[in-house]
């Protein structure tokens, strides 16, 4: 499941959007990351060729299995690290830019054990 940091970006979005939405189309895409509709209408072309997205007659775009387990893994990883960023008293504006960088570079053991600590921490002896 190795892809480019900005395809990544782009099967993020998608899940976000139709999250939010309900329907994805380049538009929507373009507008969210403030991306020229060319730059997108390509990107997708290559995510629909390589069997991550599709897009049907309408210009909605559907995210197929591969492309699905991504988004969500990234997804995951972004609200992940960018709220124990906040915990940790970082401003959430930078939480936000530094969880979209570093979700994308860690590894899967490295954030396997950063959530394994959020979501179990480690007790106080005063407890």
């Amino acid at each position: 499941m190795q892809i480019h940091e900005s395809a990544e970006n782009y099967l993020e979005t998608i899940l976000v959007l139709r999250n939010r939405k309900g329907s994805v189309r380049s538009i929507d895409i373009a507008t969210e990351l403030g991306f020229s509709k060319p730059s997108v209408s390509i990107a997708m072309k290559n995510l629909r060729e390589n069997g991550y997205i599709a897009v049907d007659d309408s210009g909605n775009i559907t995210l197929l299995e591969k492309g699905r387990q991504i988004a969500e893994m990234i997804y995951e990883r972004h609200t992940l690290l960018q709220d124990w960023l906040i915990t940790l008293g970082v401003d959430p504006k930078i939480a936000a830019e530094d969880a979209c960088r570093i979700e994308h570079v860690i590894s899967a053991e490295s954030f396997q054990a950063i959530k394994d600590h959020v979501n179990n921490p480690p007790r106080n002896n005063n407890d």
